[in-house]
């Protein structure tokens, strides 16, 4: 695969607590420089990414609800509006991981749909966090199921900040399981071109990173 392509498959991604307004601006310089799909930031840092990147054909990618999951469907739902108004064209929210823990697939789908609908409203693509190392397998397909039904345009395996990352048995499974026309983002622990090959082999169509220009250069 060359280059342009790959790069294209890249939400070039920043979510750590420290990152300043500086980072966040090198960030999309970086993406700029390779012509990523976006860059994934947290929301309070999506009105600098949007400034930094209008006219570029970049789009900013917001994480809603992160890294755990566990605020309530209403904040999550408030979230991803927020970012949606500061100029996030793409959401990727963490799932209720303790209701597919507990079973209770409805509470995981209605949660979904919730901030889907809010998407809906902005024109802008959902992207729903598994969190693939808590999960069982069975919990997994049922959980791609869960956000397939409530209408999301990607599944993703990982935050990057529980207890593991992306695996291409994961992303295979996932694939497996929404089909063709579904997107699947690997996300967590792919610092390198043969790994982020690896999970595109297995299935996937978008890559979530931070070791951007490491991968690329190799």
């Amino acid at each position: 695969m060359d280059r342009e392509t790959l790069a294209g498959m890249i939400d070039h991604t920043l979510l750590k607590a420290d990152a300043t307004f500086a980072d966040i601006k090198a960030l999309c310089d970086t993406a700029m420089k390779y012509r990523t799909a976006s860059v994934c930031v947290n929301s309070v840092n999506v009105y600098t990414a949007y400034k930094a990147l209008k006219g570029s054909g970049i789009k900013v990618c917001s994480v809603v609800g992160f890294p755990l999951g566990a605020m309530s469907t209403a904040a999550k739902a408030f979230e991803a509006a927020s970012a949606c108004e500061d100029g996030a064209e793409e959401i990727d929210m963490v799932m209720n991981i303790g209701a597919a823990k507990a079973g209770n697939w409805r509470k995981v789908e209605e949660d979904i749909a919730t901030v889907q609908e809010v998407c809906d409203d902005y024109h802008a693509k959902l992207k729903v966090i598994l969190e693939c190392c808590l999960l069982t397998d069975e919990e997994k397909v049922k959980a791609c199921e869960a956000a397939k039904a409530a209408g999301a345009a990607f599944v993703k395996t990982s935050t990057g900040f529980s207890t593991g990352g992306a695996t291409a048995a994961d992303v295979r499974l996932m694939r497996e399981t929404v089909g063709p026309d579904m997107g699947v983002k690997a996300a967590g622990g792919i610092h390198d071109y043969d790994t982020a090959a690896a999970m595109i082999d297995a299935g996937a169509d978008r890559i979530g990173a931070s070791a951007t220009e490491k991968i690329l250069s190799e």
